[in-house]
């Protein structure tokens, strides 16, 4: 669903469903932002974005998580990403969300 928003906002976008596979793809490809879902079937999102930090430091990483409580942003923002969004995102928020970092 979010693959197809973006693209019909206009935005180019690489999209997997794994972690070490977003850590390959924002490590090696120019990726102007990371849009990372935390729960992950190979590895944890919050470890995938330190990978990629660890690689990339100023990489754009926003959290998105089912879990809307206050702790999972303190978890994300300590995890170096830049902003958290919970599920269910709506268009325009996740838009300009995006929007305000690129």
């Amino acid at each position: 669903l979010l693959n197809e928003i973006f693209k019909l906002s206009g935005y180019n976008t690489i999209c997997t469903s794994f972690g070490k596979e977003a850590i390959k793809i924002a490590t090696e490809r120019p990726v102007d932002i990371v849009l990372m879902d935390i729960k992950l079937p190979d590895i944890n999102g919050y470890d995938a974005c330190r990978a990629i930090l660890k690689s990339k430091p100023d990489m754009k990483i926003i959290a998105q998580t089912a879990f809307a409580a206050m702790d999972e942003k303190e978890k994300a923002l300590k995890a170096g990403c830049i902003e958290y969004i919970s599920k269910p995102v709506k268009r325009n928020q996740i838009i300009d969300l995006v929007g305000q970092f690129l």
